[in-house]
């Protein structure tokens, strides 16, 4: 097992299992509560969360050990973060969980495509075919 746990397969594995567990538990956490501060509590979880990982681990670094060029693109990385969970928590609350869920994973596709455009990320044909058969599965899923 200790080998599994180095591979980037078994987490990418887990990833959209909690991402799915992420879903149903926020569907039914947001009934009798404004989405944006339910999203405000999920983040303070998210935060004490990491820091205690972070702690246990001993992996804090000192701030100063950190580019510029890093502390910008990680603050438009958590404004994006924000940004995402906000329109997420929204759309669960006025949707429902099997219909929005698969909307978002459109993330899938717009992260194919920007790594092609601004990262120079080659796409084979089978990735363009994954690409279509993904954009095509989420709508299908969100209007059924």
């Amino acid at each position: 097992m200790g080998k599994v746990l180095l591979v980037w397969q078994f987490w990418a594995v887990l990833a959209p299992i909690f991402a799915a567990l992420t879903a149903i538990f926020a569907k039914i956490g947001i009934d009798n509560i404004n989405s944006d501060f339910a999203t405000f509590i999920r983040t303070i979880v998210v935060l004490f969360a990491l820091g205690i990982i972070l702690y246990g681990r001993g992996q804090f670094q000192p701030l100063s050990s950190i580019s510029g060029k890093t502390y910008l693109f990680l603050l438009l990385s958590g404004l994006a973060t924000v940004a995402t969970w906000v329109c997420y928590f929204r759309a669960l609350k006025l949707g429902n969980a099997h219909q929005v869920a698969p909307v978002d994973k459109l993330s899938v596709v717009f992260v194919a495509l920007f790594a092609a455009l601004f990262l120079g990320e080659s796409i084979s044909g089978t990735g363009w075919v994954g690409i279509s058969l993904i954009s095509a599965g989420a709508i299908v899923l969100a209007i059924g």
